[in-house]
């Protein structure tokens, strides 16, 4: 699915225009390229007096000429765009880490982030996220997230990590995402990893990989992003962090290996030993901000250092080749070949180096966002494409220079007490205060009136924004997914891949008065979350929310109670149900009604009888002989048209329904349209009930895809709905099963597939034909139906 909006390259692109990651061999600027520009990209003029004047006007060339070889995505190497980077830029983008921290539920995430924020000094002390000092964590600044301990929203922050290289300090600049980890919110970390370059995967140390960990797993292979891992929760009873790494290995199918072992287990958990410097980190003081660095490794752990150490480098060796032929060798690779083989075979996405520690404890963090600096890529190092429309949607690459034009997109769109909020992650160019740049979708130009950094729920203003940042903007309409240029480039980025709604749910408001705020709501839910739909049902009149699971409509009812002062009614969506006939029945009817001026009089005879298919309704005319005139014929087959509109059994409509009429009479005065029409509807009533009518229900196709070993538990879930399995595909892994099922029988089955198959099934469903319902449940639909019209009659 493509729409205007950028966000980088989905999965599906990578056959044509190669993986998003730097390419092994780079290729150098054309030089026939360049001199077309009369610019040398890596060579200042000679003859200019002003060196700095001199260097800028090389820059600027290097900077045109990479442009223009854009256009042509398989001839531009990644390597290239990093080489032709101004110095300054190539020191800033080099500093740049744009990551998202992605898990399954309870990880650890916010926790994660917490303690990282106060690690780097953007927080001065810490919250936990169910702490019993009512505050909780920063990043969960709703108070719905607080209550109920969980992420709904991703929030984003920016820090400062200083980090020391070869005894000096640098300080690297984090651009952070926490995402949610229940899949209900799953958008929330779809459109993060489409804007990011690295993630952070977190695992529980005690369950490894479970069910939602696979689908950021998806998700993060979908958009190509490099990751690092981290075992979070050292400290727990029955913690093993290599039980973890092999899942991933098996699980993920992604290489992985240790880059730390533990000092002490469970309780006992001190620190960690760096396999790649092979020495002791400790985390001391009130909150483990003091780090130790100790050559003394404990004796007890020593030799699973050495043994881990060496695992390390032969993983190494199956995916970086100069790894690979130092091992052949025989010799030992030094600190500084196992670092640099473990970040190009990370960019490359083919392995993930796994970190340990507790956050919970404060224990080895400040090891994993050391990690995050030397492994995950700076912007520069992530291939993005675009398509650019002036070029029948050729792709382009995005190019990360400040001096180039600005190419932007607005993933996620927030409602604040300022206006609309939007989040752009910035590609090319850069964004600054009173810009005016434009939406590719509308082609409407706007106006950047103010800037901001966002640090949770707190914003801090800027004037500017370079390429590879992120920040969010106010005063801009559009929509979320939608690319921003400064007109002088016609690109377009792809979108993000947004999952179909899975569950619905009827709602109202009590009170009719709040209608207006009750609109405003969904208006504004909509915009935000692309998985909240709202649909209003044709037949029964019903506003109907769609989304993707009951936690998440949940959320959405309480916060249209707390934001908007709306108490809403839910309940199931009423089911379409249908009305039929089974066999022929004769009618002879007569409607006679004298009042003191003219009266009514039609007589209709003839027969309904069953289509033989559950099609469209059909209406005969066989009179002969001018009983009834031909405007009283058609009076006839409106009423006919009317009456299964809504049938006289349980109000819904009727299908595969024939009406003959082959006789009849008229008076002279008091016949009319209406009275045909009138007596056909009565007619119709009355031969209905005569003629062993049934109730339909819709039938569903439904597809179920899951591992193989739930196969069992799906197939009971489906028999206790009495549906009728059609087909089975079953793969290596996976199998898919095809059934027919009732709607009506379908309603919570999400929630109960997730918890037969520990969260990793999936199904769809489209409507497929009708049904005769169960005898039990269409005598439970009639008696109802004639309840609510005894009921309707007494008022």
């Amino acid at each position: 699915m493509r729409s205007h909006g950028a966000l980088r390259v989905p999965r599906h692109f990578s056959a044509s225009l190669g993986p998003r990651r730097c390419c092994p061999t780079p290729l150098r600027l054309n030089a026939t390229r360049c001199a077309s520009t009369s610019l040398r990209p890596l060579q200042p003029q000679q003859l200019p007096l002003d060196r700095r004047w001199q260097q800028r006007r090389g820059q600027v060339g290097a900077a045109a000429a990479v442009l223009e070889q854009a256009a042509e995505p398989e001839n531009l190497a990644q390597e290239t765009i990093i080489d032709n980077l101004a110095p300054q830029e190539a020191q800033r983008l080099s500093r740049v880490r744009n990551i998202g921290i992605a898990a399954h539920i309870d990880s650890g995430k916010t926790t994660v982030t917490e303690r990282v924020l106060y690690y780097t000094g953007r927080i001065k002390s810490i919250h936990e996220v169910r702490g019993k000092d009512a505050v909780g964590a920063k990043m969960d600044s709703m108070d719905l997230e607080r209550e109920k301990g969980i992420t709904i929203q991703s929030a984003a922050t920016y820090c400062d990590w200083i980090k020391n290289e070869n005894g000096k300090d640098e300080k690297y600049h984090i651009n952070l995402i926490d995402t949610p980890g229940h899949i209900d919110f799953t958008i929330e970390v779809e459109r993060a990893l489409r804007v990011l370059d690295g993630a952070c995967m977190i695992l529980c140390a005690v369950s490894g990989v479970q069910s939602q960990t696979i689908t950021v797993d998806r998700q993060m292979k979908r958009y190509n992003v490099p990751r690092i891992s981290f075992v979070n929760k050292m400290d727990r009873a029955g913690a093993n962090p290599f039980k973890a790494v092999d899942q991933i290995t098996h699980k993920l199918r992604l290489t992985a290996a240790a880059m730390q072992v533990p000092i002490g287990v469970e309780d006992e958990f001190k620190g960690v030993v760096d396999l790649v410097n092979m020495k002791a980190i400790y985390c001391e003081g009130l909150k483990g901000e003091t780090v130790r660095v100790s050559d003394e490794i404990p004796s007890d752990v020593r030799q699973l250092a050495d043994e881990k150490r060496r695992k390390l480098i032969e993983t190494l060796a199956d995916v970086d080749d100069e790894i690979a032929e130092i091992f052949l060798d025989e010799r030992t690779p030094t600190v500084e070949q196992i670092k640099a083989a473990v970040r190009r075979a990370t960019i490359s996405l083919k392995f993930t180096p796994v970190f340990m520690g507790s956050a919970l404890a404060d224990k080895s963090v400040q090891p994993m966002l050391d990690g995050v600096c030397d492994y995950l890529p700076n912007p520069s190092e992530v291939e993005n494409l675009a398509l650019d429309r002036r070029r029948q949607e050729a792709s382009v690459k995005l190019v990360s220079y400040n001096s180039l034009p600005f190419v932007g997109l607005a993933f996620k769109l927030e409602e604040s007490n300022f206006g609309q909020l939007t989040y752009i992650r910035v590609y090319q160019g850069s964004l600054k205060k009173g810009a005016n740049i434009f939406n590719a979708r509308t082609n409407k130009k706007v106006k950047v009136p103010r800037i901001v950094r966002m640090h949770s729920n707190e914003m801090e203003d800027t004037g500017e924004i370079g390429a590879g940042e992120i920040c969010a903007v106010f005063g801009i309409d559009c929509a979320s997914g939608d690319t921003f240029t400064d007109g002088t480039l016609g690109y377009s980025m792809t979108s993000m891949f947004v999952p179909e709604p899975v569950i619905s749910l009827s709602i109202k408001p009590k009170d009719n008065k709040d209608l207006p705020n009750f609109s405003k709501a969904m208006a504004r839910f909509q915009r935000e979350d692309p998985t909240f739909r709202v649909h209003v049902d044709i037949e029964s009149q019903e506003t109907v929310i769609s989304g993707m699971g009951e936690l998440h409509l949940d959320i959405y009812v309480e916060r249209m109670r707390r934001e908007y002062k709306v108490a809403c009614e839910t309940g199931q969506p009423q089911v379409a149900w249908r009305e039929t006939i089974t066999e022929k029945v004769l009618f002879d009817h007569t409607l006679k009604k004298q009042t003191g001026g003219a009266g009514d009089y039609a007589r209709v005879v003839g027969w309904i009888e069953p289509t033989g298919a559950l099609e469209e309704n059909q209406f005969e005319n066989q009179v002969t002989g001018g009983a009834i005139s031909e405007k009283f014929i058609f009076a006839c087959d409106k009423g006919f048209q009317m009456s299964c509109q809504k049938g006289p059994q349980v109000g819904h409509k009727v299908l595969g329904a024939k009406m003959v009429i082959n006789d009849g009479a008229t008076h002279m005065t008091d016949s009319s349209e209406m009275a045909f029409k009138t007596a056909t509807q009565q007619a119709f009533r009355k031969a209905f009930s005569g003629g062993r009518s049934q109730v339909l229900e819709p039938l569903m196709k439904t597809t179920i895809t899951a591992p193989n070993e739930f196969q069992g538990n799906i197939v009971g879930l489906l028999n206790k709905r009495n549906a009728m399995i059609s087909d089975t595909e079953i793969g290596p892994e996976d199998f898919t099963l095809y059934a027919d099922c009732s709607l009506n029988s379908m309603f919570g089955f999400s929630t109960q597939l997730r918890a037969a198959t520990q969260g990793k099934g999936e199904f769809g469903m489209e409507f497929s034909h009708y049904s005769p319902a169960p005898m039990q449940l269409q005598k439970e639909l009639v008696a109802k139906h004639e309840k609510a019209l005894a009921e309707k009659n007494k008022k």
